[in-house]
């Protein structure tokens, strides 16, 4: 069942790369008491993510934020060197936060996972972007087809906040 606006987020563990290391943080660490823009994307490094749905985030960053938002967050099911290495390729490091969800946990547990076996990409997150405060959806866009980043993108958000 896929989450809905006015649910709480599951609680899941993503993973990071600080100056330390890897490091485990969780959606309660990340939505408890925050205004949060999450967005999720099938796979870093691939085509509509890095050059269509990620740039809309980084372009509109300081609008979003001028809104009330605490952050702005990607997830995907890839691991925390991926997208480490995606935070550092599209300039995203330090303006957006880059999470991990290297099993798919958190895309399974919302409902917001897809199986792109057939493609050669396995069980990777539906394309979506959701408003969170305090660990409550408040607005949920989920996109049609995994290609495409309108419904999900940050000209939607935008208007949303």
């Amino acid at each position: 069942m896929t989450i809905a606006v006015g649910q709480k987020l599951p609680d899941a563990t993503f993973k990071t790369v600080t100056p330390d290391g890897a490091k485990d943080i969780t959606t309660s660490e990340l939505f408890a008491g925050k205004k949060v823009v999450l967005f999720g994307v099938p796979g870093a490094f691939t085509p509509t993510c890095s050059n269509n749905h990620l740039p809309g985030y980084l372009e509109n960053h300081d609008a979003i934020l001028a809104k009330g938002v605490d952050s702005i967050a990607v997830v995907s099911v890839n691991d925390q060197h991926v997208m480490t290495a995606w935070a550092r390729f599209t300039g995203g490091e330090g303006k957006i936060q880059f999470l991990a969800d290297g099993n798919g946990t958190f895309a399974k547990a919302t409902g917001l996972d897809m199986d792109l076996s057939a493609g050669g990409l396995g069980v990777r997150s539906k394309r979506f972007s959701m408003i969170v405060e305090d660990g409550v959806v408040k607005e949920l866009n989920i996109e049609d087809s995994p290609g495409k980043a309108v419904e999900s993108g940050a000209a939607k958000i935008l208007e949303q906040l």
